[in-house]
């Protein structure tokens, strides 16, 4: 299992918000029924890596169908493959060792 944190930034919009190619962005997500977790600065994905890859592309070209000419899309894969990982199990990992 691995986990994959990615940003899709759309450039050159007609006004500094982008909420609404996030918005669509998260639609695409939400049809490919990945456990997901939206924050604030990006998506948390969980998954095969080789789903990852995939439905990073899907949601890399998705402001493209807006018509936007430009995005930038960040992507951080961590695939560990001695024992399963799920989202929010690194969290609760450091949360532990605080107590």
């Amino acid at each position: 299992m691995a986990l994959m944190e990615i940003s899709v930034v759309p450039i050159g919009t007609s006004t500094p918000s982008i909420g609404d190619y996030i918005a669509g962005v998260v639609r695409i997500l939400e049809g490919e029924g990945l456990k997901y977790k939206l924050t604030d600065m990006g998506t948390i994905i969980e998954g095969e890596a080789d789903e990852l890859f995939s439905i990073a592309r899907k949601l890399h070209e998705t402001p493209f169908k807006d018509e936007i000419k430009r995005v930038i899309t960040q992507i951080e894969i961590d695939d560990r493959r001695d024992k399963k990982v799920g989202i929010e199990d690194k969290v609760k990992s450091v949360m532990s060792r605080l107590r």
